[in-house]
């Protein structure tokens, strides 16, 4: 892309901006790069959680609700210093005088923490459009909030908006479930109602996967022809570093999995599926290593791990934090470790929503080089990605695929034969330009 001499700002709104290598912040912070590369000048609104940016103006607000204000202050002082006394004897103090308020914020509106973070953002977006030529209101979620106030900006300004989905907005819980009954909390009900306020409003509405954006549309016909499909794509820091021309094989078979773990997307189907072969084989019990990195384990996992008796394969790393002595960021590490891993195990869930998600690591996977094990449930178009790209493929609800692919993987790493290559990547760029190109039209 060309740098264009003319600037057109945009006002960026995403409640998560810059914070510590989130999926919902790289989603929109990995773009920002070839946004300026097109001219545009970006003016961002965001949470405290957050780090500052310098490269342009970045307002980051506080939540104007209890609930809202308790989190963004547990998290900062965490990010700044830590976990420590501090940590340990400020955030309960405040979430204690925090407490009757949060109560009453639950008991008469009940949506979810950050909801009044939206009129905060909506506030200072409706005085920043008062001062600055903004050309549109481009939101990103992650949390919905961004959207919220989005929405209320557009009504107040009349400003085009561009509208960025990360995840679908209403979870179906099974298949005959399209998502047009009423849902039973009330935050999901907000989010049903939200979802057809973007769908009618927004200029311009994307999603990560068709899926996600066929079932929006039959919810909301008035989306018509405004509603598409963007990969996000990702670009971590050193991923266009060469690949090592030889895999170092270790005295261990190290099966890696990155990012956030929960009940409905844990290890617990895959420890199930294999524990049987590992019992009645110790050997191979004895040279497999699974590596967790960047979550605490989910509960689901914890108890297979006891029940199973797996303790000794399973070790979980933690978060992956800068390095002061090699000044090297928590993400360059990460895709060093990547790089030396036999295989990268990717787990998509069992949850009926998969059908319209594709977990954000992929992208990030796709530049190490090293070969994928997909764990996939009801996504065939996943699927079809991870075949391009010479992935394993198992799926979660079916454990005789994950023992059987798990022994396919053992006997390549047996016979060092772990296929590898280079994959086919997914960049932030064709992201930017296929948007860019929309708001054009």
């Amino acid at each position: 892309m060309q740098a264009n001499t003319l600037k057109k700002k945009w006002l960026i709104i995403s409640h998560g901006f810059n914070m510590d290598g989130r999926a919902a912040s790289l989603t929109v912070t990995d773009k920002i790069p070839y946004l300026m590369d097109a001219g545009i000048e970006p003016i961002v609104l965001s949470a405290i959680t957050g780090e500052k940016d310098s490269r342009f103006p970045h307002y980051q607000l506080l939540p104007w609700g209890p609930a809202g204000l308790r989190f963004d202050f547990r998290h900062y002082v965490a990010t700044k210093y830590g976990r420590g006394w501090m940590y340990k004897i400020l955030t309960p103090l405040v979430s204690a005088l925090l407490l009757p308020f949060t109560a009453l914020e639950k008991l008469l509106i009940g949506l979810s923490s950050q909801s009044s973070w939206s009129f905060a953002a909506a506030h200072r977006g409706e005085k920043i459009i008062k001062k600055e030529q903004i050309e549109l209101i481009y939101s990103s979620g992650g949390a919905w909030s961004a959207h919220y106030a989005a929405y209320l900006i557009k009504k107040l300004t009349g400003k085009k908006w561009i509208a960025e989905i990360h995840d679908p907005m209403v979870i179906r819980d099974e298949p005959q479930d399209n998502g047009t009954a009423p849902r039973k909390s009330k935050d999901k009900r907000f989010l049903q109602r939200l979802e057809g306020l973007i769908c009618r409003d927004a200029d311009q509405v994307w999603w990560f996967t068709q899926g996600a954006l066929d079932y929006a549309k039959l919810r909301h016909p008035v989306l018509g022809d405004k509603g598409f499909v963007v990969l996000p794509g990702a670009l971590p820091p050193g991923c266009e570093e060469p690949l090592p021309t030889h895999h170092l094989y270790q005295a261990k078979l190290h099966i890696a999995h990155f990012g956030s773990l929960a009940n409905d997307r844990s290890l617990a189907p895959v420890l199930a599926a294999i524990a049987p072969l590992l019992d009645a084989n110790p050997t191979i019990k004895s040279r497999l290593q699974i590596d967790v990195y960047g979550a605490a384990l989910d509960q689901a996992s914890v108890d297979a791990i006891q029940q199973l008796h797996l303790e000794d394969i399973v070790q979980a790393h933690g978060r992956i934090e800068n390095d002061p002595v090699t000044a090297k960021t928590g993400r360059e590490r990460v895709m060093e470790i990547m790089r030396a891993a036999d295989v990268l195990l990717l787990l998509h869930g069992d949850y009926e929503w998969c059908a319209e998600y594709i977990p954000s690591k992929s992208y990030d996977y796709f530049w190490s080089g090293r070969p994928i094990w997909g764990i996939t449930n009801r996504n065939p178009f996943f699927d079809e990605m991870l075949t391009e790209r010479g992935a394993y493929i198992s799926h979660t609800l079916d454990p005789a695929s994950i023992l059987q692919v798990f022994q396919r993987i053992e006997q390549d790493w047996q016979a060092q034969a772990i296929p590898t290559r280079a994959m086919t990547t997914v960049t932030p760029q064709s992201a930017v330009e296929t948007i860019l190109k929309r708001v054009a039209a």
